[in-house]
């Protein structure tokens, strides 16, 4: 896999590469999206706490898989405010602090998940060759 980052267009705002590209033959494993609800059914208050739910459980789906945060080459976010950015960007990061080929990462601002308590859901998808 390579991380893309065309020098014509603007650098990242945070750690994450504009594009990843998935050479012929490699596994997918597509997550669905993750919200920050523990095993025990707890739901923290906040977005860094709840984002670093959702990348560990993302983390269970990928080894799962035979695969790590290593493989990842998309990241979809959602948060409810803006507000909640700067803590999701913060899981972000401790998430892929030990990763060297960065994914491609997109984060939306919604209106709202199924329990109002839920402030930030994660989807990732990861691509690995045997």
């Amino acid at each position: 896999m390579k991380s893309l980052f065309p020098p014509q267009i603007r650098k990242p705002f945070a750690r994450y590469a504009h594009g990843v590209e998935v050479p012929a033959g490699a596994r997918l494993v597509v997550s669905s999206g993750q919200l920050g609800i523990a095993a025990d059914d707890s739901v923290p208050d906040g977005a860094l706490e709840q984002a670093r739910i959702c990348f560990a459980s993302c983390t269970a789906i990928l080894v799962e898989g035979g695969m790590e945060p290593e493989d990842v080459i998309r990241i979809n976010a959602f948060v409810t405010d803006r507000s909640h950015m700067a803590g999701y960007m913060a899981a972000r990061d401790e998430w892929l602090a030990g990763v060297e080929r960065l994914p491609a990462s997109t984060l939306v601002i919604v209106s709202g998940f199924t329990r109002p308590e839920f402030v930030v859901e994660v989807e990732v998808t990861a691509a690995k060759v045997d």
